[in-house]
């Protein structure tokens, strides 16, 4: 499949790193490990549900890395299931992706920056109603939108500031991350001990564990939005491979690290019963200054992810629209900045009408989380399509093959088969949203033979 990439690449390898590590370290680290303590009930296990999660990310991104080495265009995952499986199964994913996945996650992400920032007094406003339109729209709803559209605009300037951004920003988040664990770990407050420890009230079990898992998994998120913008990245041979193998590593060494500091200070009871679990470690150790340092790096840990989350999310359509699969001008690429801007702008205003519907879109990122595991599954049986097709291709080859893709996509089937059985009303949705993209691809596909 031939292609001419009309987006600039203008990122080198740090660039890429940081997209990777910048976009999976959100606010997760500091919050799930109260959710995996009350699953499992021990340290040992939450520990074994970390490695369990890393592994399997690493195992998806070492996949993709071969994956962005044959087919290294905007697009990613759509561009992959594209040449594999042809495009109805593209479209579909694009659709997905489009309607759903990204705008449900970006409305999550800047909803949880301003929840993290009404922590501090000078904020609490955030919490209180703005103003109504038939329903109550609140500050922190507000402050979403604009943050949305802030971001939006960044990228919008070009991928060469956005990427700058996030290389600072990331390193940034990273030294806060070390030096958090650092002041716990230095701590006479702490004891090993704590290691030992269990909660009793766990959920437990098999059933307690992949509670665990998907917890860890949904921290681990993020790191397949590097091959979305893997059309701007300079050497993409050499430079896709090493950011997302390197960047998934760095993340695992800061997640151990954040949670076995949080267990250091904290006995498992207290990690189970704390809805912010690195901010009581820290509040523990240091009083409220620790509490409000914790803040500042979910805070900025949160900007960060949005970042890469908004620059990956644009692409896609982008891509799609570009195979006349799609609106045309969602193919538009700025004069002035090289930026797909007409895909930023709709994927913001898509965002912004989740971000008005109140709570329901927490119910809509639901059905994204399952969305994107199904997808990951599909996307990563096509390295056997083209190891075929591509056979002595001198690029990147992913360790242990087939044995490590077809550990992924295993993983991924039992997941979803686990999560479909225990959320099958979202788990019906979330499939019926995505077939909605059927007819949709006939209506392009007609357009695009009468066009022709």
């Amino acid at each position: 499949m031939n292609r001419t990439p009309d987006l600039p690449r203008v990122l080198n390898a740090s660039h890429a790193t940081a997209i990777v590590v910048g976009t999976i370290i959100g606010s997760g680290i500091f919050l799930v490990p109260q959710e995996m303590m009350r699953a499992t009930g021990s340290s040992g296990l939450v520990y074994l549900a970390w490695i369990a999660g890393g592994l399997l990310s690493l195992f998806g991104a070492m996949t993709y890395a071969e994956l962005s080495t044959l087919q290294p265009y905007a697009g990613g995952e759509y561009v992959y299931i594209r040449g594999a499986y042809g495009d109805l199964p593209a479209f579909l994913y694009m659709w997905t992706w489009f309607a759903l996945a990204k705008p449900a996650s970006i409305a999550s992400v800047t909803t949880g920056l301003a929840r993290t920032l009404a922590i501090f007094p000078a904020l609490r406003w955030l919490d209180a109603t703005a103003f109504h339109v038939g329903l109550a729209v609140a500050w922190s709803q507000v402050f979403a939108i604009g943050a949305t559209w802030l971001i939006t605009g960044l990228n919008y300037l070009g991928m060469k500031k956005a990427g700058e951004f996030q290389l600072i920003f990331t390193w940034l988040k990273a030294v806060l991350i070390v030096v958090i664990a650092g002041i716990c770990f230095g701590s006479f407050a702490g004891h090993w001990s704590n290691f030992g420890t269990s909660f009793a009230g766990a959920h437990g079990g098999f059933g307690g564990f992949m509670i665990a898992l998907i917890a860890a998994l949904w921290a681990y998120d993020g790191w397949n939005d590097l091959t979305m913008v893997a059309g701007e990245v300079r050497n993409p041979e050499r430079s896709l491979p090493l950011a997302l193998i390197a960047g998934l590593g760095i993340v695992g060494v800061l997640y151990m690290a954040t949670n076995a500091a949080i267990q250091y200070i904290l006995p498992a009871a207290q990690i189970a019963a704390s809805p912010r679990p690195a901010v009581s470690a820290l509040q523990a150790v240091t009083g409220p200054w620790g509490a409000a340092l914790v803040s500042v790096a979910m805070a900025v840990s949160i900007i960060v992810t949005l970042n890469g989350t908004i620059m990956s999310g644009a692409r896609v359509p982008y891509a799609a629209a570009r195979d006349r699969l799609f609106f045309r001008r969602m193919a538009d690429v700025h004069p002035k900045f090289a930026s797909p801007s007409t895909s930023l702008i709709v994927q913001a205003l898509l965002t912004t009408g989740l971000l008005l519907a109140v709570g329901r879109f927490q119910q809509l990122f639901e059905l994204a989380i399952f969305a994107e595991w199904l997808f990951y599954m599909i996307t990563a049986t096509t390295i056997f399509f083209y190891r075929r097709r591509d056979r002595g291709a001198q690029v990147y080859h992913v360790w242990g093959y087939p044995v490590i893709p077809v550990l992924f996509v295993a993983a991924a089937a039992v997941l979803l088969v686990y999560s479909y059985a225990e959320n099958l009303k979202n788990s019906l949705l979330g499939t019926a949203i995505i077939l909605l993209g059927v007819p949709l691809f006939a209506m392009f596909r007609r357009r695009w033979r009468r066009s022709s």
